[in-house]
């Protein structure tokens, strides 16, 4: 009996092993195919998709708590006001009409309330901006350049490696998989850690946008825009956005499918893209993914002053 158990506990601790040797060793096995879906669009929704980072956050509340009462206070005041001309002018209570022009005090009223509510809402809105643009010291840089009509992505503090990201089309998808969103390579990011994103484009002016990061910069051809997020650390999982400018005949197909996951997943991931992707400078590695690796080498790709 003690053999047995001996033996169970040998090949328990063995399946463990060959179970951690498997999520470490390959990018593929390390992120978890039934990671949870987080940002992306459900049927019947109302509202923004979920908040994954503080920009987002702040977004969201920018939006609830600012601009949704202050133009649904305006709302109702036009319509009311509306609906008091309508009976208090009709022409039945007034058989000769009014040869009113102006009004000294309306026109002033109407000039100086707008211009105080667009001071009101630009405070909160040029606070969003500047945290936007005003990057706090990066863990990670990753650049994404537009292409009619696909995104390609590299990563120079990874190994410099570079890859496409090709819409899967209707037909291909697997059980499960969102039409229109999914991609062939997935961008992978760490949660926890400030991510600069750098944005690009080798055509004409694409849209990098992922709604729960808060994320919407264009991709200028020979400019580069930056930014950075931070995923929380308790929302690993999947994240989609999509090209949000009018960039031609696919702007459609342009989807973005970015996975969080734990650090230790990341690391794993890097070690296995590093041999399966290209390199930025040209050197491919046998296997790789070739992709325009020469319009976006480091000189080209700084950011703007």
């Amino acid at each position: 009996m003690f053999l047995t158990l001996k033996n169970t506990g040998t090949r328990l601790a063995g399946a463990v092993a060959l179970l951690s040797a498997t999520i470490l060793g390959s990018a593929g096995s390390a992120l978890a195919q039934e990671a949870a879906v987080i940002g992306a669009p459900k049927p019947e929704q109302l509202g923004m998709q979920e908040a994954a980072t503080s920009i987002a956050v702040d977004s969201h509340h920018f939006h609830n708590m600012v601009l949704m009462p202050i133009i649904t206070v305006i709302t109702v005041f036009v319509m009311l006001l509306l609906l008091y001309i309508v009976f208090r002018f009709r022409a039945s209570k007034n058989p000769v009409p009014s040869k009113t022009t102006h009004h000294t005090g309306l026109e002033i009223a109407w000039t100086v309330i707008p211009i105080l509510i667009l001071i009101v809402i630009s405070i909160p809105s040029f606070k969003l901006l500047y945290k936007q643009l005003d990057l706090p010291k990066t863990d990670l840089t990753i650049r994404a350049i537009g292409h009619q009509w696909y995104w390609s992505y590299e990563y120079p503090d990874n190994g410099n490696f570079t890859f496409d990201a090709n819409m899967i089309q209707t037909a291909d998808l697997k059980p499960g998989q969102l039409r229109l969103l999914e991609t062939d390579n997935e961008v992978v990011v760490p949660v926890g850690k400030n991510i600069r994103i750098q944005i690009t484009s080798t055509d004409v002016i694409h849209s990098w946008t992922v709604p729960s990061f808060g994320i919407k910069h264009d991709a200028v051809p020979g400019r580069v825009n930056e930014s950075w997020f931070n995923i929380d650390a308790d929302k690993p999982g999947l994240y989609y956005g999509q090209c949000s400018e009018l960039c031609g005949t696919a702007h459609a197909f342009m989807p973005i499918k970015i996975r969080a996951v734990t650090e230790a997943e990341y690391n794993a991931w890097v070690a296995e893209a590093q041999k399966k992707f290209a390199k930025v400078d040209g050197v491919t590695v046998p296997g790789s993914n070739p992709t325009d690796v020469a319009i976006a080498t480091p000189a080209a790709i700084q950011p703007a002053n």
